[in-house]
This record gives C-alpha cells, structure tokens and sequence, in this order.
C-alpha cells in the first residue's frame, strides 16, 4: 500500500498556506516513542446510550492522524506524540492493547463493559490501523458490552463497524467534528470536511447498525468548545447550535462538548503564548450543558486541564467546584447540579461574554 504524503493529502483542501505553517510548527517536536507501549490507558467512567459504564480508555500509539501530518488542526498537539515513519506494524499495535488489559487487570476488580479506543487520528483509517489489526482487537474484546473507535467521517463505513458488531459488541464511531458551522471548522479549526460528511458518516453508522442482528451501531460526535479566533460568546454560541444539530441528526446519540486547551506544537499553543489565546470559562461549558439539557441526545464534557492557565479555568477559587457539577452532570444528565455552584468571578465571565470582541480577544485571561 502506497504511504501517503502530506502533499498529496491536503491537495485540493484549500488550507494549504496554512498545513505549511502548522507542519513547521510541528517539526519542533524531539520526542520520540516506542511503538509497543501506548500513549496513554486509564478507567473511568462515562454516559452510554444503556447508562452509565465502567470504561477503559486506550490512546493507541500509530503513525499519526494522516490530516495532521499534513498541517493538521489548529488546536491538536497529539500527533507530536504519535511514532515517527507514518505507520505502526500490527504486531507492535497488538502489543499496546496487551500492555492496556495488564493495566485494566491491575487497576480494576471486572473487566470494563465500555471499551474506547482512540488513535489521535482514525481508527478505521487502514493505512494508520489496518483491517487485520482491526478485527484482531474487535476478538480482543468480544466480552464486552460496547467499544467507541475514533475516527474521521471519511473513513466511517458499515463493513469496518461490522467487524465489532458480528461478536455483538455494541459500537459507536467518536468523529471529531469539532463544531456544526462549516465555516468556523474551516478557519478557525483548519478541518477539510462538511457537517454533510459528518451527516453522511451517521447515515454509514445506521446502516451498519440495521445489519447487526444483536448489537447495535451508532456515532459519539466530538465537539470543540472554543477554537482559536472567536470571542467567548461566539463560542458559547457556536456550541449551543452545534449540540442541537448533531442531536436531530439520526444515528448521533451522544455529544461530546471538549473544550479547547492549549497543546504543545499548535497554532492555539502558538497564540497563547504570544497573548491572542484564551481557553474557554468552565462557566461557559456550564451555561451550554444547562442550555442543551434537553436535546435529543446524552451531551457531556470532560474539560482536561480545568483550572490550569493552558485548561478551561474560572478565577481559579471555584474551578475544582464547576469541574465537579460538570461531572456530575455528565452522569446524571440534570441541570440543577449547576444551581449548587456560584463564585464573584460570574461577574467578570458576564462581562466578557457582553464585551470581548474578536478584534482584541482575549478580553481576559
């Protein structure tokens, strides 16, 4: 199979003065990893269409998301922690998820019932994860109950879906769509694709899900609260409208809301170093779970770095306060858990809602 090349890749995208920036911004990586251990593996818990699961989240370590090698989005640094040379063998592949269920059997009394699986880039892309890979670990974890897989919509298909749902494990597909606007996941976030590919990517996923005899197939839509260039009201915004169009999509049934934090090797990193970068108010990613509460469908968030200069963050006195109603929240799926968490920083976070304009964000930091 023939490697592909940034340049062939983004050919055609329009973004390509931009890919030429992010790919410089990129090469500042030294970092090296070892293809036989994974990036990261950890237990939790998450909201499933069958209620709340324990859960073992897997970051695979491939070749890298095949976008980002090109330039990539504005705000994603974990191709910097991706292998160098493009690809992973399967044999190296089969050995992280070996290093993952020793972590689980260590950390854990039963086995996971959710298992999600991401790459940093696309799972069912099979020049990054090939198909023999793929059905080896739909085997791996035939005794669960539900596997997530992350990937872009171009590579969504019902026969890749199949091969986790012919053991009846229940499957989703995490696409990253980052926001419903076309235009703000154009300039703000440099991603190529259509809200319609992501409509498209669903329709693959219900397709694969009226196949199954006894499981069942769906997508987990991942949203990005906050990308670079827009004001914290136009966020806020952006991220209301967007839950409720993935939420009357068919086929969507979860909505991931992630607000934006400042990776290393990013355009986002990039600003915020230079002061043209603020991460979102965790009181912003309340007021959108408050306001999307009754959508069509289990929205959550999971704000990593909260309280953090480079995380979502209030004034720092009630970050810990708001990160817990948020999780909450995500398991309860109730509102009210925000009525229980106030701070005098409210008063600023109103004031750059009313003020801050796009011309001199951030108003704050």
């Amino acid at each position: 199979m023939s490697q592909p090349t940034p340049e062939a890749y983004e050919r055609g995208r329009g973004m390509d003065a931009h890919n030429a920036v992010m790919r410089d911004i990129r090469a500042e990586k030294e970092e090296t990893y070892d293809p036989h251990e994974p990036t990261r593996v950890w237990l939790d818990e998450d909201n499933t269409p069958d209620g709340v699961r324990t859960s073992l989240t897997i970051i695979l370590n491939t070749g890298g998301c095949r976008w980002a090698r090109a330039g990539g989005c504005t705000m994603c640094g974990y191709v910097a922690e991706s292998v160098e040379g493009g690809s992973v063998s399967h044999e190296a592949l089969m050995d992280q998820i070996e290093v993952c269920l020793d972590h689980e059997a260590e950390e854990a009394d039963d086995p996971a019932s959710l298992i999600k699986i991401y790459t940093s880039g696309s799972f069912l892309d099979e020049r990054e994860v090939s198909a023999e890979t793929r059905r080896a670990i739909a085997e791996a974890f035939s005794d669960r109950e539900r596997v997530v897989v992350e990937s872009l919509p171009d590579f969504v298909d019902a026969d890749k879906i199949a091969d986790f749902t012919r053991w009846g494990l229940d499957a989703d597909v995490a696409v990253g769509l980052e926001t419903a606007t076309d235009r703000v996941r154009h300039d703000c976030v440099n991603k190529y694709f259509d809200f319609a590919d992501f409509e498209d990517a669903c329709a693959e996923a219900r397709r694969a899900d009226e196949a199954a005899d006894a499981a069942s197939a769906g997508v987990k839509a991942y949203l990005l609260m906050k990308p670079p260039f827009l004001t914290e009201s136009e966020a806020v915004e952006d991220m209301v409208s967007s839950v409720e169009r993935c939420a009357d999509v068919a086929g969507c049934h979860t909505v991931s809301m992630n607000p934006c934090n400042v990776q290393r090797y990013t355009m986002v990193d990039e600003l915020h170093f230079r002061g043209g970068y603020r991460p979102p108010w965790l009181w912003s990613v309340a007021t959108v779970l408050e306001r999307t509460a009754d959508a069509d469908a289990i929205v959550v968030s999971d704000p990593v770095g909260h309280g953090s200069d480079r995380g979502p963050h209030n004034c720092g006195d009630c970050d810990d306060r708001v990160q817990t109603a948020i999780k909450d929240f995500d398991l309860r799926q109730d509102p009210s858990v925000f009525d229980q968490v106030s701070c005098e920083c409210e008063r600023t976070w109103e004031l750059t809602l009313d003020e801050e304009a796009a011309y001199a964000a951030p108003l704050t930091r």
